[in-house]
């Protein structure tokens, strides 16, 4: 079908089958793929070499997604113009973002990670919210983290609504995931790191810190509700309170990562 100046060719109903199914989680597990949806995503996807197998769009929005085209074109993607009804099927948006591509997943290990010597890595234990954990993820790539742990009783990283919350942030830095957190915290020691946990009902005033910050390390968040437990919270080297001066009770679980990069990150860039 021609759409303005463009021609999307309609993808076969095994494709649009193979696309939906990766909705479920076994799904993703046995192919190794997974979905993307919306424009900075999908751009993120397509600018990581042979990552990308398929690009959908929308033919209401496809005009409007000309620069993707353009891109998917360049990289040697295959694209596909869908119905609104085919493209609801691939993504449990109420209103879906008009474009959805599969990729191939791009989890790394330990080793990997610790060969390039990171020096500010987050570590997400049992953090379930697939919103939060995106987040983090964006807010890790946002304050240059070298680094994403993702424990093994977390959320899974290709969750269709962690790679939506990343905004493409899952394809600039590794994320490693499947790791029980005593191993996770013991690589990190082992590669010279500090192990800084939060704790928002006691530890260091993360702004008394001062020039600690700027030693490599690694931040242990904890699940939403519960946060930290205390054999947990023990692995550490000490636990950090971020300070609230308001009312709030507390701080989102990502809200709480990003105040808490931005320190690590500041103070790691002013001792260069």
């Amino acid at each position: 079908m021609t759409v303005g100046s463009l021609e999307l060719p309609e993808p076969s109903q095994a494709l649009l089958r193979a696309a939906r199914a990766l909705q479920r989680r076994n799904e993703r597990k046995d192919t190794g793929k997974f979905l993307v949806e919306g424009r900075q995503a999908v751009r993120e996807a397509l600018a990581v070499p042979g990552l990308t197998e398929a690009v959908f769009f929308r033919w209401s929005s496809a005009i409007d997604n000309t620069d993707l085209v353009e891109a998917a074109q360049a990289a040697g993607v295959p694209y596909y113009g869908v119905s609104e009804q085919n493209l609801a099927t691939m993504t449990d948006t109420v209103t879906p973002q008009g474009v959805v591509a599969v990729a191939k997943n791009i989890d790394v290990s330990l080793q990997d990670v610790f060969a390039a010597k990171p020096k500010l890595v987050v570590i997400c234990a049992q953090v379930r919210d697939p919103g939060n954990a995106g987040t983090v993820i964006r807010c890790a790539d946002a304050f240059g983290a070298d680094a994403v742990i993702l424990s093994s009783d977390s959320v899974e990283v290709y969750n269709p609504k962690v790679v939506r919350a990343s905004v493409g942030s899952i394809f600039h830095l590794p994320v490693v995931v499947g790791v029980e957190l005593p191993d996770a915290i013991t690589a990190c020691r082992n590669a010279g790191l500090q192990v800084f946990a939060t704790d928002g009902a006691s530890g260091a005033d993360l702004t008394g810190l001062g020039a600690e910050l700027s030693a490599p390390t690694a931040w242990v968040l904890g699940n939403e509700s519960w946060g930290l437990p205390v054999e947990n919270l023990e692995l550490a080297d000490r636990t950090v309170a971020v300070p609230i001066y308001g009312h709030a009770e507390s701080l989102n679980l990502a809200t709480a990562a990003a105040v808490c990069l931005y320190a690590s990150a500041s103070a790691q860039r002013a001792s260069n």
